[in-house]
């Protein structure tokens, strides 16, 4: 399984659909001396192949040792220019580079005249669609050209062709400012989770107005804006002000539903969009907002006009059901939650080479929290540990941090205090490595430490005790951070009260939809 993974030609292959296939064998067969071509037996091979084993393929005769790097490069190249034609794949960059590529073509052939015809509808293309860089590189070649040949269709030609790289050139170094500022932050998120300290939030803060660039709203482009407002998405993310998060993200999505061409445009960038917006309303607790917002991004994604392709099916996959999950979590609806677990399971499956390791984490934490919540602690155990016991992954700190934490109290919960012990030196080992010990985990560490030597009959003060110490850090900006990957209050109000932990957050869910939402302001 390990070289299926590897070897990108057979992934490649093996994402391929019938329709995609039967495309290559037509394409290659177009002149009959392919129909026996090496690079074509070696396709159906693979085509027929479980699992990618050279040994196989030497075995076949088809190439010798020595030959089959060289053929399977040929053989990559050629099943992606058979994609590249594939009508499914033609979106309006692929459409406006290619009229760039024919323009190109044109041009050295010596017919100036008609490569400036196809570059100037090239450029209304681009322009009209935001495609900037393409844009850019359109002018560019327009400059060569009336640099060789003069047309005299216009008496300022070289003056207005300056006048458009420049205004081009602009706009693409705001925009690549802006993607690399929010590039940097989202990398922080993910390496290290939200500012911990007063020290990382100056940090962060000083960092992300240091390298934000001065803006002119009214001069902004579609591009520039979504770029902006992305940046401050991840820098609101890290901060923890999760109401600026709502509101960035929302001007975000905004975006696109003002402008419905860019969404079939720019699919993943308004996926994405909605996606944010979504985990900020979990965040800030808004279900009836939530679940609006998640019909709405279903509905386009479900519409004639949105593009079909393995990403985009990825995507709505993994932002469908991880917020399916925030969902059932928003009002503690955890045993309806558990049917969408085989689902789950099958995306990740199915998708495993378009989702990348650090998410399929996250839909694991999020499935055992799921498990916790309708009191099937084993289970909750089962997928811990898939998180705990993966060594080889570079994850959200904060991530492993809580998984480990969780996995004691299911262990408490499962009547696991054989295994206890162990898991309470390991967790706090783990935190004193990564310097992460805050008051909120300190707290609970003590108080699993003692549990053995707490009478039946204290229990329920204890619980009480321990609740008060950690009620008092619910709103703390470093410590509440501890309450978002684990609702240990709302645990622990199910122990004083003796009902389960779903009532609890459901009574809580419903005093939410009842109070008014004053703390969320209108869209300016």
């Amino acid at each position: 399984m390990t070289n299926e993974q590897k070897d990108n030609l057979f992934v490649l292959v093996k994402s391929l659909s019938k329709s995609e296939k039967r495309q290559f064998t037509l394409y290659v067969g177009r002149m009959g001396s392919n129909e026996d071509s090496k690079f074509l037996n070696l396709f159906q091979l693979l085509d027929k192949m479980n699992h990618y084993d050279e040994k196989v393929i030497l075995s076949k005769g088809i190439v010798t040792k020595q030959q089959l790097s060289n053929l399977k490069a040929h053989l990559y190249k050629q099943i992606l220019i058979s994609l590249r034609m594939n009508p499914m794949h033609k979106n309006i960059r692929i459409q406006i580079r290619e009229q760039l590529d024919f323009a190109t073509i044109l041009y050295q052939k010596g017919l100036y005249k008609q490569s400036l015809k196809v570059l100037e509808k090239a450029k209304l293309l681009a322009n009209k669609h935001e495609e900037k860089y393409i844009a850019y590189d359109i002018v560019e070649l327009e400059k060569v050209i009336e640099s060789q040949y003069i047309t005299r269709s216009l008496s300022n030609r070289a003056e207005t062709l300056i006048v458009e790289a420049e205004e081009l050139r602009n706009h693409n170094n705001l925009a690549t400012q802006l993607s690399n500022l929010s590039l940097q932050l989202y990398e922080r998120l993910i390496k290290a989770g939200y500012a911990k300290s007063d020290q990382e939030f100056r940090e962060i803060t000083q960092f992300f107005y240091e390298n934000l660039p001065k803006i002119d709203n009214e001069k902004l482009g579609f591009r520039e804006k979504l770029w902006y407002y992305k940046a401050h998405v991840w820098y609101s993310f890290l901060t923890q002000d999760f109401l600026s998060t709502y509101r960035y993200a929302s001007k975000w999505v905004k975006m696109f539903e003002e402008s419905p061409a860019m969404i079939s445009i720019h699919p993943v960038f308004y996926l994405k969009g909605n996606n944010y917006l979504m985990e900020s309303l979990a965040l800030i607790k808004y279900p009836s907002k939530f679940e609006e917002t998640l019909n709405k991004m279903m509905y386009w994604t479900n519409h004639n006009n949105f593009p079909v392709n393995d990403n985009l099916k990825a995507l709505v996959f993994q932002f469908y059901f991880n917020n399916k999950l925030n969902a059932h979590f928003l009002v503690g609806s955890f045993e309806e939650g558990l049917i969408l677990i085989p689902e789950i399971k099958k995306g990740i499956r199915d998708y495993s080479n378009q989702i990348d390791p650090h998410h399929i984490m996250m839909f694991y934490y999020k499935i055992a929290c799921l498990y916790f919540g309708a009191e099937d602690y084993e289970n909750c155990i089962l997928y811990l540990d898939k998180i705990i016991s993966n060594k080889s992954l570079k994850m959200r700190e904060d991530l492993l941090c809580f998984s480990r934490v969780l996995n004691i109290f299911a262990h408490y919960e499962a009547g696991f205090d054989y295994h206890l012990e162990s898991h309470l030196r390991e967790t706090y080992k783990f935190l004193i490595k990564m310097d992460d010990l805050h008051e909120v985990q300190k707290a609970m560490i003590r108080f699993v430490k003692k549990l053995g030597d707490i009478y039946p009959h204290e229990l329920k003060t204890a619980f009480e005790e321990l609740y008060k110490e950690l009620k008092q850090y619910e709103n703390d900006p470093y410590e509440r951070r501890s309450f978002l990957y684990l609702d240990i209050l709302s645990w622990l109000e199910s122990k004083i009260k003796m009902i389960p932990i779903a009532q609890v957050i459901r009574e809580k869910a419903s005093i939410l939809n009842r109070k008014e939402r004053s703390s969320i302001s209108p869209i300016p």
